[in-house]
């Protein structure tokens, strides 16, 4: 009995290797970034068409409880804020000079800080500020936004980092009063709104005086929004930018074998010498923000900080797909997960982003929503005035923590 036993496990055993041998020999992998996913299931080979269809068949028929779940419980937490003025982003202000509510801020705190940035005072009404700045068309965004409201200011002086990175760490060194435009919950700066609603962005060649005047693109993409409505926008994903990050890769990758699922391409940047620098594909041509408004979903990737395209692509009146919660501007916690756009984990593989927008693309009366919710936000309470009445409220509750009567510095220019 045994040995027929042990006859028939052998048989078993050795039907199964065949199996997986023909297999081999007659089945026909699918070729490049596709081979990730999956098997075509024709000997002739697989169209695009039918390699997407055939991916994740397991998860065809799910009924997406998961991500479902995400959005019932996101509006069921979410508590929508009655915005007076900038009301609903100036909890961040509360939060970022919590540092300094019991010590204040000293003039020998401003005195260690001030090789991390740009010296600034308003002393009766006036701005200066140091005659050396390391990026002047940032400065220049910056003093817009304090002139626009310095006469309801009062004395103060100030440090303010114009670099793309944070300054003040949480885990070591000294906490110093040090203004910025974005950081990570392992930085203690102060967050102030980034230059780049007036001028100062980043130069491509379709803006090469550099990305800047927001109430100007509000109303271009606007215009150009109007003229595709969600029915009519190309079910899609669709992102263009420069390989800033490695966390842009799996969408690219996705994109080179699923076209009809994600058009995803990298552009050249100032550090671009060969296509290796493009993930071994030749750069795409850069797309303005206006065009973008013809895909349904839009993927929006930190830089070396937090990104600027952000805020524009919710007035496309797409789906943002927004990737990694650690990088923040001022107005970011306004904006909700699953609430106003999907978020996506910076660690996110190929299945993992096609999965959410085959989330999406089943799912687009539920998605739809997320949309028009996000750019209502953004489009009624995230204006010139509202960026405005932000830096009086900061500037304002900054002075107050204030532990010296500031005096002219008269090595510092007026602007």
């Amino acid at each position: 009995m045994e040995c027929l036993c042990q006859i028939v496990v052998d048989f078993k055993l050795c039907l199964q290797f065949y199996i997986g041998l023909l297999v081999f020999i007659f089945g026909v992998k699918c070729t490049g970034t596709v081979e990730e996913f999956g098997y075509c299931t024709k000997l002739n080979g697989c169209n695009q068409n039918e390699v997407e269809e055939n991916m994740y068949t397991q998860e065809n028929n799910e009924n997406w409880v998961e991500f479902k779940g995400h959005i019932s419980q996101s509006l069921l937490d979410y508590k929508p804020c009655l915005f007076k003025n900038c009301s609903c982003f100036t909890n961040l202000v509360i939060e970022d000079l919590k540092a300094f509510k019991d010590v204040g801020i000293t003039k020998s705190m401003l005195d260690k800080a001030k090789d991390r940035g740009t010296k600034y005072q308003i002393i009766g009404q006036k701005l200066y500020r140091e005659s050396f700045c390391l990026f002047p068309s940032r400065c220049a965004g910056i003093e817009h936004f304090i002139l626009k409201v310095i006469k309801d200011l009062p004395d103060m002086e100030l440090i303010i980092n114009n670099r793309d990175w944070p300054q003040v760490s949480r885990h070591f060194g000294e906490v110093l009063p040090i203004l910025s435009f974005s950081k990570t919950k392992e930085y203690l700066d102060i967050t102030y709104p980034a230059w780049t609603f007036w001028e100062g962005g980043p130069a491509i060649s379709l803006y090469p005086r550099g990305l800047g005047r927001w109430d100007q693109h509000r109303i271009s993409i606007d215009k150009v929004a109007a003229t595709y409505p969600w029915n009519e926008k190309q079910s899609k994903a669709f992102f263009r930018g420069s390989r800033t990050s490695s966390e842009r890769d799996p969408l690219i990758l996705l994109s080179r074998g699923n076209l009809n699922l994600v058009d995803a391409q990298y552009t050249k940047n100032q550090a671009w010498k060969s296509d290796s620098d493009t993930l071994g594909a030749p750069p795409a041509e850069e797309v303005s923000l206006e065009s973008h408004c013809s895909y349904k979903y839009l993927f929006n990737y930190r830089g070396v900080a937090a990104s600027f395209r952000f805020k524009h692509l919710f007035l496309c009146k797409s789906l943002v797909f927004h990737v990694g919660d650690e990088w923040i501007e001022f107005f970011y916690p306004a904006l909700k997960p699953w609430v106003h756009y999907i978020p996506v984990s910076s660690a996110a593989t190929q299945r993992d982003l096609a999965r959410l927008i085959r989330f999406a693309k089943e799912n687009d009366s539920l998605v739809s929503k997320i949309a028009t919710r996000g750019h209502q936000l953004v489009w009624n309470h995230l204006k010139l005035s509202d960026v405005e009445c932000y830096w009086k409220f900061l500037l304002t509750e900054y002075a107050k923590l204030l532990r010296f009567k500031p005096q002219l510095d008269r090595q510092l220019i007026t602007i």
